[in-house]
């Protein structure tokens, strides 16, 4: 058989950019991953080549300065990246989400304007939904917008787990104005904020806190953001629609839960790699450990759960790539690519044994970036609230 995670049908360009981003991987990411994830560090060199590469405008338009690339393809690229550096991806996977929502909801003058600049990762992106005492429940949201009498906005409250949050200097954020509709998540809004990179009060009424200390994902920054009387015009509303907000998010959330699957895809091939080569090099009782049938049966699953998970993300990417509605497959993907790629990194730990708790090992740093997966862009739990609410659609008695 050929190699895991290999995916059908690809043009000759795709093929050439996938690999590319791979060889990147192996040359840059890979050699270097410990020792800035260890340090907590940015990883300006490496982002700094993924900009010259042009990663950052994968999927923006031509027109923009941008590759015009599909979904598939950046989901291809994301899951090399992952599989080096998990962090590496997410510097690109808020930014791709702002920018998709841009090309798909913003105005003319929005796009011409911001799409250019993000093409060349000159402007980076972020995505604010969740507040401190909210994730999921985004028709909760308290940070409120209220309009005065010259039209503009003035904005108080606070974000949370902001990704790129200081790194960034675009930041879409979905907050509540009053649109006197009956239903609380049509009182939304998404605005568009440029601001410098950096921490503490980045504009007047703005402020970007500081770096929350993380378990695992480390070497890039989350952040708070606070608002305390900050003016937003109404030119900065995505799309200048307000009360659109929910609707133009939950489009670049199944974007993100893509992201999301495709970096579990990356996490778990890497662990498989990882216990696949430790197994052959590793003797015990006189032979290899992957000649024991234990060992050899744990790969097989591990090579079986990573092909799986592929296999969904690469779907979910293809049907919104169609044009077709991909809340549920995204869904999907992301459910199960995040619990396999948490079930195979916990296999390879177990496969090396005492070195797998050792921070010399790569093992160390995945079992720390796994359980990430499980909660961003939704929990597993809420992945399974909208298959089932879906599911019960479509097999309604």
């Amino acid at each position: 058989m050929t190699r895991l995670a290999q995916t059908a049908g690809l043009t000759e360009v795709q093929a050439e950019i996938v690999a590319t981003v791979r060889q990147f991987v192996d040359r840059e990411v890979i050699p270097n991953a410990q020792e800035l994830e260890h340090a907590d560090e940015y990883p300006h060199h490496i982002v700094d080549a993924m900009r010259e590469m042009g990663l950052f405008g994968l999927m923006i338009p031509e027109e923009h300065g941008g590759l015009g690339e599909s979904l598939l393809t950046y989901a291809l690229c994301v899951e090399e990246l992952a599989r080096g550096w998990m962090s590496v991806s997410g510097v690109i996977n808020t930014h791709f989400i702002v920018a998709y929502m841009i090309r798909q909801h913003g105005t003319d003058e929005q796009q011409r304007r911001l799409l250019p600049r993000m093409a060349t990762g000159e402007v980076r992106g972020a995505f604010s939904m969740s507040e401190p005492e909210l994730g999921s429940d985004v028709a909760a949201i308290r940070t409120r917008a209220v309009r005065d009498a010259a039209g503009d906005y003035v904005i108080d409250g606070a974000k949370m787990w902001l990704t790129n949050g200081g790194s960034s200097t675009l930041v879409a954020a979905l907050v509540k104005t009053d649109e006197g509709a009956d239903k609380p998540h049509r009182n939304l809004t998404a605005f568009l904020i440029e601001k410098p990179a950096g921490f503490g009060e980045v504009l007047p009424g703005l402020t970007i806190p500081g770096k929350i200390d993380k378990l695992g994902y480390k070497g890039i920054d989350t952040t708070e953001m606070i608002f305390d009387g900050y003016r937003a015009a109404a030119a900065d509303v995505l799309g200048e629609q307000p009360g659109q907000g929910f609707f133009q998010m939950m489009d670049g959330v199944e974007v993100g839960r893509v992201n999301v699957a495709a970096r579990a895809c990356g996490v778990g091939l890497r662990a498989f790699e990882l216990a696949i080569r430790y197994a052959q090099q590793r003797t015990s009782f006189g032979k290899p450990i992957a000649e024991h049938q234990a060992i050899a049966f744990q790969l097989a699953e591990m090579a079986t759960k990573v092909e799986a998970a592929h296999l969904m993300m690469v779907n979910a990417a293809r049907l919104k790539d169609s044009g077709e509605r991909n809340d549920v497959a995204a869904g999907m993907a992301k459910y199960l690519a995040s619990e396999l790629c948490s079930e195979v990194t916990e296999q390879s730990f177990r496969i090396h044994g005492g070195y797998g708790y050792s921070k010399e090992y790569e093992i160390e740093r995945l079992m720390r970036d796994a359980p990430f997966l499980l909660i961003g862009e939704g929990t597993s739990e809420i992945q399974k609230t909208i298959i089932s609410k879906s599911l019960l659609r479509e097999y309604q008695l």
